[in-house]
């Protein structure tokens, strides 16, 4: 019988969609002057070791300001001042979505941000003479905590719904194995190939995480043994094509972050728990298990690949539970007293 809240799983194959004519996309900010300075400052940023992903999110945030732009006919950029950036940083500030929420502040950060560093381009590359977004003071951003957090209940019970009768279930237990055991960001388990895991001596090499930065991880004894078992049992089955990505899909090609999200969402589902939230759900458990066991901070943060020990900090005030139990210890206002308490009142 299934558990309350619990879906009955249906495995159903993956119907292939006949290829679509091709769509001509028109870029309505292909002529506009600031977008040649944009592609150049891209470009700049590739050649200087800059990952693609964040060109990529540059380039998301400065296509918005030329649009902004474009509205008000501002084409030069020796025409922007900081006044005009100010009237922008306004402008998303009293920005509303279709929901009529208002934009966060980290969403307005991230679009100011990368302003400061294209017009210090600019300068750099002597397109302007000074820099108008020197001055410019960004929002200030909230630091919050992970809203959800899986119990290590949920967990198991996550890790359970893996059933490794098929090859395809014993794939995705050793994934689920992994993201839990490392903490792994969504992005980094796609670029793991089968000699990034030394089931020997029971580590993980992380190429090129987040920054372009490798780092190496250890691997908990649950997690090797699936994971051996994977690439014994399940692997060679799957295999259609010669690669070296360790977890491979149903067709033998390199899993996406958009498959693996998937997978977790959908055990996610089949346990019980409906929480948003997929990946990133384990790397929080990682981490905060972890403390709530003992681990130093520091420890946690060559774990997760933190570059400042500060984003690992917020895990110290998720992780709650001992001092739940040193306030139920000390605190006066308990609701039982102890023995020498009532011995006191004699």
């Amino acid at each position: 019988m299934p558990r309350k809240g619990q879906r009955i799983k249906h495995r159903k194959p993956t119907a292939v969609k006949p290829p679509k004519p091709a769509v001509v996309h028109v870029d309505p900010l292909a002529a506009h002057p600031l977008t040649r300075y944009m592609h150049a400052h891209l470009e700049w940023m590739l050649t200087h070791g800059y990952s693609a992903d964040t060109a990529r999110a540059r380039r998301i945030a400065l296509r918005r300001f030329i649009a902004w732009c474009d509205e008000r006919h501002l084409d030069d950029p020796r025409a922007i001042t900081q006044p005009i950036l100010e009237r922008y940083q306004k402008a998303l500030f009293y920005y509303r979505k279709p929901s009529g929420e208002p934009m966060t502040l980290g969403s307005q950060h991230g679009y100011l941000a990368p302003l400061k560093t294209f017009f210090k381009w600019l300068v750099r590359e002597h397109h302007i003479l000074c820099n108008p977004a020197s001055e410019l003071v960004l929002p200030k951003q909230p630091k919050r905590l992970p809203r959800i957090l899986l119990s290590v209940d949920d967990i198991e019970a996550i890790l359970r719904e893996a059933e490794p009768t098929s090859a395809q279930g014993l794939r995705d237990r050793a994934m689920l194995e992994l993201l839990y055991s490392t903490g792994l960001r969504r992005m980094e388990v796609p670029s793991l190939a089968l000699y990034d895991a030394d089931l020997t001596r029971r580590l993980l090499f992380v190429r090129e995480g987040k920054g372009r930065k490798d780092r190496v991880v250890p691997l908990g004894e649950r997690a090797v043994a699936w994971l051996a078992k994977y690439l014994i049992e399940a692997r060679p089955s799957l295999l259609a094509a010669d690669t070296n990505a360790l977890f491979i899909t149903d067709y033998g090609e390199p899993i996406t972050p958009e498959y693996l999200a998937d997978k977790v969402k959908r055990y996610m589902a089949f346990a019980g728990i409906d929480k948003p939230g997929a990946t990133h759900l384990f790397r929080h458990a990682c981490a905060t298990h972890m403390l709530e066991n003992g681990a130093d901070i520091r420890y946690i943060q060559a774990l997760l690949g933190h570059a400042n020990l500060a984003t690992t900090e917020i895990y110290t005030h998720v992780s709650i539970e001992k001092l739940q139990k040193i306030h139920a210890a000390t605190h006066p206002a308990r609701l039982t007293r102890t023995e020498q308490a009532d011995d006191d009142t004699l």
